[in-house]
């Protein structure tokens, strides 16, 4: 008899416990939707269709703007993957209540909304969304919205494992435990079902709050056939970029390969002389065979990699430290401290060195690790390696294993017996692409805390609108003078950042005061400020506090859309900022109240930068975003003919250039070249694309803070050039190497600093139709549009989330210096400049300059300059006006002629800097040291002064033209005003005289009359003006009415 058997109830495993990721939808209300009962109403409800589970709701009769209120709960089956999943809700109107419910028809179909999983919110951070219902096909007829309110959460269960039933298993089975959820009105589909090829999402759909950094042009993870094979793997899902991995492969042209020896820079047409990009032509046309890696468009740099881990039974030691020699690199770790009374023979260094590692160095390169004693100086041990044995770790190999290896004496070593212990490290030799590369110790960058590169991320800003609306009960003075009115104000304050109302009007019945104002403030996460409202009394010289109120910023209302918020009365204290009463007031005393309506706008895009070259336009709430159409890879290869930025010694200097590049809401720095005039980075990121209109800001920056004290915050890192790429001009799937000059605008005068040289590439596998249909979509939210912000509030407000942002970045390690922030958002961009505005209004010349070459083209026609293109143009003339149904076909067919000409010209590679453009090329010194001066200026008064005649005298020419446009066009009012009688009379006997003729003359023979007439030959024409300019300028306007 089996022993196990003999047990009738033995022990059961112990439970486990599973995070289970459940899914709330709570179905709110519905407004507008169109009758489809044949009634003039619709009796509509809402199906959820979300990971192969669908549910419904219950049924409101005839109710075109009906009230669920009913929650619908759905689990997750792959919380890592929910991101891409799709969530479908369709309202139908429920037939059974209709006139016709006896036919067999389907639910009449009234709207439809799908959502990604990466707009869904975590619970608490909701917020009741209204959407748009959407049609199923172009000849639907849809109206209305929904009201939705979608979160998640992540719930523990404990799960009980059921003991292995045996052969001979004398105990009865065991029982199936009950289903987790109750059943639906419909039964979802079943688990196993649910990720089959149909709820396949565009790939580009991913969480952005968790972004990825790469420095590499390989993936670091295993391939996708090994991951049921490697356990490590189930912890690690397949990264986007692995998703696009087979589109990718498919539409690559070329790799860019390392820089040697034969790589050739192809110049193409350079109307700026040396300032215009340049196209790197490298080692393109790899085997289309191999397996492309997703980050190609970097060169692969050889490191040696050396993980110091610790050692033990080392001699008496009281510092003992690690030194690293190769042929041409000695780097030494941090020393080991140790605690009173803790060993000392058994230090951890844990560090890892990347050395440069040009393969092979020498027949015979060693490399030598030995541990010496801080102190003394002693030498305690080493081992010694032959990097030609050293192994080669390419991704996605697994980390090399460390080992413990014996410590041995040198030659020349005078105490042989001082020497003892083991040292635990690795040695390997990669690339950028390893894992241990980023928090390595680089040979080119020595200086760990402002030297490495990282990915930051800009924090998420909020519109916070403040409505005053009244204020009540407040104790204000019974002295003032007859007659005088209180100057009552109400100042909000959060932050930096502070605005006052105007007056309010006061009621004389109810003594309240109405103010009815907007006030918008920039409020940043994790919303820790709060808002103050100060109530000032300002009739006097003095303002007076007449009460205060603090309202946390977490605690006020966040609202997705333009649905109305409730106000609320808040009652006012009285104590001041420095906590004393007012002099007459006791402690506790009612000291009035005011009534505000506040809300977190979340359909607002918050604008840090400047709108032409802005990166991003989506909203701040999560759960209004698109998904995304692309991803963008931006490979930074390195830099050229650096100018030196230091001064390193009588003579000499030096640059330790670093690049940051910016977009949306995700900035990275690559690591800090030191001392190098062509620094390497060889550096990949990869952005999510929402919009193609968009803009890529890549700037360059010599590191001065790592320099410097920690606390110092004086020292600023100097800017080195800018570069900007716009999204849209980029082919999708294309590969763009090239090389950019650095331009630098100076008070002497701009100055090229160098070139950069990038790869860059949009990877956009969505469909053609999706990716166009961006460009038919609003670029602003929608909040932009039905409540939209004043220019001079929107730059006010932009100007607090630049400051916000830069404050932000700086508390990160390393931080972004506040001068790198204002660089790349163009912070100084809306600021006078001369030079600016000759940019401007020569724009605005060649914008127009197709105007005035057609009216040049016409002058010659009719001229007859070319008789042949005259008596053509005669032809096309006649054919026109006797088939005037060809004139608009005839327009589009020239302008797509004109577009398929201009192809040929098409731009090559993305434009750069333009000196040309930005009039920087022939721009005044004084100028420049103008556009340089701070507000106030700090100039002398002299200089000041002539700057300020300068200006009135431009003003002047301005004024000029204005009122030369304002007195064409009261010239026009003058023709029938009967400001002067005897032009009336002509003008509209005229016009008497023109209606006669043309009713009577067929109007084809009028056109071809006027044609001809305006294109008689020279000889038939009379060089003075024509007598119905002459009557024109005659006419009276308002000018001599000016004082």
């Amino acid at each position: 008899m089996n022993p196990a058997s003999s047990n009738p109830n033995p022990n059961p495993p112990p439970p486990t416990v599973q995070t289970v990721r459940k899914l709330i939808i709570d179905v709110v209300d519905a407004r507008d939707l169109l009758p489809k009962d044949g009634q003039g109403s619709s009796s509509p409800y809402v199906v959820v269709d979300f990971d192969g589970q669908k549910k419904r709701t219950s049924t409101k009769y005839r109710d075109l703007n009906p009230t669920w209120n009913e929650s619908i709960e759905f689990v997750v089956s792959d919380p890592e993957h929910m991101d891409s999943e799709e969530l479908e809700i369709e309202v139908f109107n429920d037939k059974r209540y209709g006139a016709n419910s006896g036919s067999g028809r389907k639910n009449h179909f009234l709207g439809r909304v799908k959502l990604y999983g990466s707009q869904f919110a975590k619970r608490g951070e909701e917020g009741l969304l209204y959407v748009p219902l959407e049609k199923k096909s172009v000849f639907s007829w849809i109206r209305g919205e929904i009201g939705l309110r979608i979160y998640y959460f992540d719930q523990q269960v404990v799960v009980e494992e059921e003991p292995a039933q045996g052969g001979g298993g004398g105990g009865p089975p065991p029982q199936n435990p009950p289903p987790p959820e109750e059943p639906t009105q419909e039964a979802p589909a079943p688990m196993e079902n649910v990720h089959d090829g149909r709820h396949s999402p565009p790939v580009v759909v991913i969480e952005e709050s968790h972004p990825q950094h790469h420095h590499h042009y390989p993936q670091n993870h295993p391939p996708p056939q090994q991951h049921h094979e490697d356990s490590h793997s189930h912890h690690h899902p397949p990264t986007p970029e692995e998703q696009f991995l087979p589109t990718i492969s498919k539409m690559q042209m070329g790799r860019v390969g390392s820089s040697g020896c034969g790589e050739r820079v192809r110049v193409l047409r350079r109307p700026n002389g040396d300032y215009s990009p340049k196209v790197i032509s490298g080692k393109f046309g790899a085997d289309q065979s191999e397996r492309v890696h997703p980050y190609d468009l970097v060169e692969p740099m050889q490191y040696l990699f050396v993980r110091i881990l610790k050692a033990r039974g080392l001699a008496h030691n009281e510092s003992p430290y690690v030194k690293i020699r190769t042929t041409s690199h000695c780097v030494k770790s941090k020393p080991t401290s140790h605690r009173p009374g803790e060993p000392t023979d058994s230090p951890d260094w844990h560090q890892v060195f990347a050395i440069a590692h040009n393969r092979p160095d020498s027949p015979s390169s060693t490399l030598e690790i030995s541990i010496w004693d801080l102190h003394s100086e002693r030498f305690l041990g080493g081992v010694c390696f032959d990097l030609s044995d050293v192994p080669v770790r390419d991704p996605p190999d697994s980390p090399l294993a460390p080992q413990w290896y014996r410590l041995e004496g040198g030659a020349a070593d005078q105490h042989p017996g001082g020497v003892s212990g083991d040292i635990q490290l690795a040695v390997w030799i990669g690339t950028q692409a390893d894992d241990a590369f980023p928090e390595a110790w680089h040979s080119d960058a020595p200086y760990l805390a402002h030297t490495r590169s990282k990915v930051y991320q800009s924090p998420k800003l909020w519109y916070l609108r403040v409505t005053v609306i009244e204020a009540q009960d407040l104790h204000i003075a019974s002295n003032l003078p007859p007659l005088t009115a209180p100057e009552i104000r109400i100042k909000a304050q959060i932050g930096f950042q502070s605005f006052k109302t105007r007056r309010g009007s006061m009621n004389n019945h109810s003594g309240s005061l109405h103010f009815n104002e907007d006030l918008l403030f920039v409020a940043g996460e994790p919303l820790e400020d709060s808002l103050i409202i100060l109530v000032e009394d300002r009739t006097n010289k003095d303002p007076q506090l007449l009460g205060h109120i603090m309202i946390p910023v977490s605690a006020i209302e966040q609202r997705l859309d333009e649905r109305h918020v409730p106000s609320k009365w808040f009652p006012l204290e009285c104590r001041g900022a420095d906590g004393c009463v007012p002099p007459g007031r006791g402690g506790g005393s009612y000291c009035g109240r005011i009534h505000l309506r506040l809300c977190l706008e979340g359909g607002y895009h918050v604008l840090d930068e400047a709108a032409h070259v802005c990166s991003d336009f989506r909203p701040t709430a999560k759960q209004l975003w698109k998904p995304a159409i692309g991803i963008l890879e931006l490979g930074i290869l390195g830099a050229r003919g650096l100018l030196p930025m230091k001064a390193k010694g009588p003579g000499k200097g030096s640059t330790d250039a670093y690049c940051v590049a910016k977009y949306g809401k995700k900035w990275v720095r690559t690591r800090t070249i030191t001392d190098s005039f062509d620094p390497r980075w060889n550096e990949q990121y990869t952005w999510q694309v929402y919009d193609p209109c968009t803009v890529l800001t890549i700037g360059v920056f010599d590191n001065w803070r790592m320099f410097a004290d920690v606390s110092d915050d004086k020292t600023t890192d100097s800017r080195i050039g800018k570069v900007r790429i716009r999204v849209s001009t980029l082919e999708s799937n294309k590969v763009y190497t090239n090389s950019y000059p650095l331009l630098v605008l100076m008070r002497t005068g701009f100055k090229k600093m160098g070139e950069i040289e990038l790869a860059v590439r949009f990877a956009c596998p969505s469909l053609l139709p999706d990716t166009c249909a961006v460009y038919g979509q609003p670029l602003l939210p929608r909040m932009h549009y039905l409540r939209p912000l004043g220019v001079s509030q929107q730059e006010a407000l932009r100007g607090a989330a630049t400051k916000m942002v830069a404050a932000w970045l700086a508390r990160s390690e390393p931080p972004l210096g506040h001068e790198v922030v204002r660089y790349m958002l163009d912070a100084d961009s809306h600021t006078w400049s001369m030079r600016k505005s000759k940019a401007n209004w020569f724009r605005i010349v060649a914008v127009l300059a197709w105007a005035v070459g057609l009216a040049k083209w016409l002058d010659d026609i009719r001229r007859w300059r070319n008789p042949v293109t005259t008596v053509l143009v005669h032809v096309l003339y006649l054919v026109l006006v006797w088939f005037p149904d060809l004139i608009v076909p005839t327009g589009f067919l020239y302008v797509f002629l004109i577009g398929v000409w201009y192809y040929r010209f098409k731009p090559k590679i993305p434009a750069g800097m333009d000196i040309r453009l930005s009039h920087a090329d022939a721009v005044d010194p004084d100028e420049l040291d103008e556009e340089f001066d701070t507000i106030p200026s700090s100039k002398p008064p002299d200089l000041v002064r002539a700057r300020y005649d300068r200006l009135r005298m431009l003003a002047a020419r301005v004024q000029t033209v204005l009122g030369d446009f304002a007195t064409q066009g009261e010239r026009v009012q003058a023709l029938v005003s009967w400001r002067d009688p005897r032009a009336t009379k002509l003008f509209i006997f005229v016009c008497l005289l023109i209606t006669v003729v043309l009713y009577v003359v067929p109007p084809k023979m009028v056109a071809v009359a006027l044609g001809f007439y305006y294109l008689r030959h020279p000889m038939f024409r009379d060089p003075m003006p024509p007598s119905s300019l002459n009557f024109f300028r005659r006419l009276p306007s308002l000018s001599d009415r000016l004082m």
